[in-house]
């Protein structure tokens, strides 16, 4: 098997014998790349990825918008009315974008039973990661099937791909399917040719012009899904990082003690310097002012115990001198200990009117 005969582009193959290609424009199929960049046990070589690259936090922003009850009816409806399978993925996903799909195109299933011809459906996914970074982008899998994907964009950065295809924009020839003959074979697919020609002849067929609705449809869809998007990652950034909802249980629990900052950040499992930064952002407090709020507030509820002495509550939340507990209750409360706990006692034992 010649692997320029395998990866020829059917667009090309029919402009060889005089057949008119699909209409150029900006949605136009390109062809696959090359076997080389394919490893003997099928999987991917390192490739280059141009284009805009995922956030660092676009994996949550991606899990929510594909778990999102607009997502899920959208892409049931899309398959409804168009037959094809619908997925949202990462751009750097290595798994069948369709795998266990219920529109999953038969004779997709049946090629990506082995690992050669299961990498060459993944060299497809790729390219489009590499290409649809801007705009949708259509591409011919070495079978002659069409693969589209529409990338969904949130602050200026691809956080995942709509993908769509194993459809046929045009119904295919003998010559075609014996290039797909050579694929099996080369595979070793368990699957008579018989059996093979037939679910590849069944494959779905839209016109040009049905296809390139599907896909404005599909970009009319990822445009709502950026806007989901950014609503997530709004909550995001506004929300606090687990870090620092850990450090403050922490400190919570253990405040009594001579805590450092060196400890808690040990404890949430991370470095001393990133801590006091991430900490510092998060509260806006410096780690000690924050220590020494909690103590204030655990010094608040036991100065209404009338039964226990400021010194004894200077020490029991954490205080080593009772003169810096004063002056710091003072800073925070607005009042010494004393008045605080004056003001309260006159509240409770004023007869109800």
């Amino acid at each position: 098997m010649q692997t320029t005969d395998v990866w020829r582009s059917p667009a090309r193959a029919n402009t060889a014998r005089g057949t008119q290609p699909l209409a150029d424009g900006p949605n136009r199929p390109s062809r696959s790349k090359s076997l080389t960049e394919i490893e003997a046990n099928g999987q991917f070589l390192a490739q280059r990825s141009g284009g805009a690259k995922a956030p660092d936090n676009s994996a949550p922003i991606l899990e929510t918008l594909a778990n999102s009850k607009t997502y899920q009816e959208y892409a049931r409806a899309f398959s409804e009315c168009t037959g094809l399978p619908l997925a949202l993925r990462p751009l750097d996903s290595w798994k069948l974008a369709y795998h266990r799909h219920s529109k999953e195109n038969p004779f997709c299933g049946i090629m990506a039973q082995k690992s050669r011809s299961c990498a060459l459906c993944l060299q497809v996914q790729q390219q489009l990661s590499e290409e649809a970074t801007t705009r949708p982008k259509t591409v011919l899998c070495p079978a002659g099937l069409a693969e589209t994907a529409v990338p969904v964009i949130v602050d200026g950065k691809v956080v995942g791909l709509l993908q769509t295809g194993q459809v046929f924009t045009r119904r295919p020839d003998p010559e075609q399917f014996d290039r797909v003959a050579k694929l099996a074979a080369a595979a070793a697919l368990p699957v008579n040719l018989e059996e093979l020609r037939q679910v590849y002849q069944a494959t779905r067929t839209l016109s040009a012009d049905r296809h390139e609705a599907a896909i404005k449809m599909l970009s009319v869809f990822a445009q709502h899904l950026a806007i989901l998007g950014h609503q997530v990652l709004a909550r995001q950034e506004n929300s606090e990082p687990p870090i620092i909802t850990r450090a403050k249980a922490y400190i919570k629990e253990r405040h009594a003690e001579n805590l450092s900052l060196g400890e808690v950040a040990k404890a949430v499992h991370t470095s001393s310097f990133y801590f006091c930064k991430l900490f510092r952002r998060a509260t806006g407090l410096h780690f000690t002012e924050y220590v020494c709020r909690v103590r204030i507030e655990e010094a608040k509820n036991l100065l209404l115990n009338p039964n226990l002495q400021v010194s004894e509550i200077a020490f029991d939340v954490g205080f080593q001198s009772l003169t810096h507990f004063n002056r710091v209750f003072k800073s925070i409360a607005g009042q010494a200990p004393t008045q605080y706990r004056a003001r309260f006692r006159g509240r409770a034992s004023c007869p109800p009117e």
